[in-house]
């Protein structure tokens, strides 16, 4: 089992090179966040075309099969299991519902209006067609809430995943640290550490891979153990695996301290004193295109993704 290749979060990818990773970082940037955002009080029809967006651009930018194939079909099936699970199990909603109409045996009881009083009828009006109950069958039972319900989890943590592994799988980490310190220049005027928080999530960034790499050598020093698990019960598989889990959190600690002292021994103590110039971001022609296309995305969230 590789973790690197075959569950690539947080990893950029080198080559090729297609038209996302030349596309300026704060541009990629605002388009990520107005994606995690405007699925907020938004229908259900919005919330599905965010997903074909996620899946049009992963396709249209020509990223190599092997790389997204394997995740995001593990994605997808998460996704639908949330979706089958959540339309099936209780809404949570536990109302007796009642007919708006008495039954017909009450209305047998009661006594004819007199002659004198009835004037005029009342015609019901017609039916809408509309239906809390789906389906019935047995122990299962879809509504309206669930079904609701279904497509707002499954789609929104689709969107969440796949929409920020596309970000960081075609753009470069220092880039995204540039980005963000940009973007969040406004706030040194309220002593806000804009320079520290890019820093730490650049670190964080690059800790990603090492975060894998620890957790593949792990697993792949307990498969080579032979261990039998049928022997050890579940009581002795728990325990195996806490002694595991120890171990990762030991092993992060240590890289995570061997990081802190390289970068003392190198005299970079404040990232005020200490500044690298990465990347020289500039707008060309294609991001003020994608621009324009992002007031387009939201004039069409504000005037069809509406949950109404």
């Amino acid at each position: 089992m590789d973790l690197l290749k075959t569950l690539p979060i947080g990893l950029y990818l080198e080559e090729p090179e297609t038209w996302l990773h030349r596309l300026d970082a704060r541009v990629k940037l605002l388009w990520l966040v107005s994606i995690l955002i405007t699925p907020i009080l938004a229908n259900s029809p919005w919330r599905f075309s965010l997903v074909l967006l996620l899946v049009g651009l992963t396709i249209l930018a020509w990223i190599p099969l092997r790389v997204w194939r394997q995740q995001m079909g593990w994605l997808l099936a998460i996704c639908t299991i949330m979706l089958v699970l959540t339309l099936i199990l209780p809404d949570g909603l536990a109302i007796d519902y009642q007919p708006r109409l008495p039954h017909t045996s009450v209305l047998t009881q009661v006594d004819p209006v007199p002659e004198a009083f009835a004037i005029a009828t009342w015609d019901p009006p017609p039916a809408t067609g509309y239906r809390y109950i789906l389906f019935h069958q047995g122990p299962i039972r879809i509504t309206q809430q669930s079904l609701e319900l279904g497509i707002r989890l499954s789609t929104l943590f689709f969107t969440l995943i796949y929409g920020t592994n596309l970000f960081l799988l075609t753009t470069v980490s220092e880039e995204i640290t540039v980005a963000l310190e940009v973007l969040m220049r406004p706030l040194r005027w309220f002593k806000v550490p804009v320079t520290e928080i890019a820093l730490t999530v650049t670190l964080a960034l690059r800790f990603i891979p090492l975060v894998l790499e620890e957790v593949q050598n792990l697993v792949r020093s307990v498969q080579t153990r032979a261990i039998n698990w049928k022997k050890l019960g579940l009581r002795g598989s728990i325990q195996v695996w806490l002694a595991v889990v120890e171990r990762l959190l030991k092993n992060l600690l240590l890289r995570a301290e061997q990081t802190a002292a390289a970068m003392q021994v190198r005299g970079f103590t404040t990232p005020n004193t200490h500044r690298v110039d990465w990347y020289r971001l500039r707008l060309r022609l294609p991001d003020w295109i994608a621009i324009v296309l992002l007031g387009a995305f939201w004039y069409a969230r504000w005037v069809w993704g509406g949950d109404s």
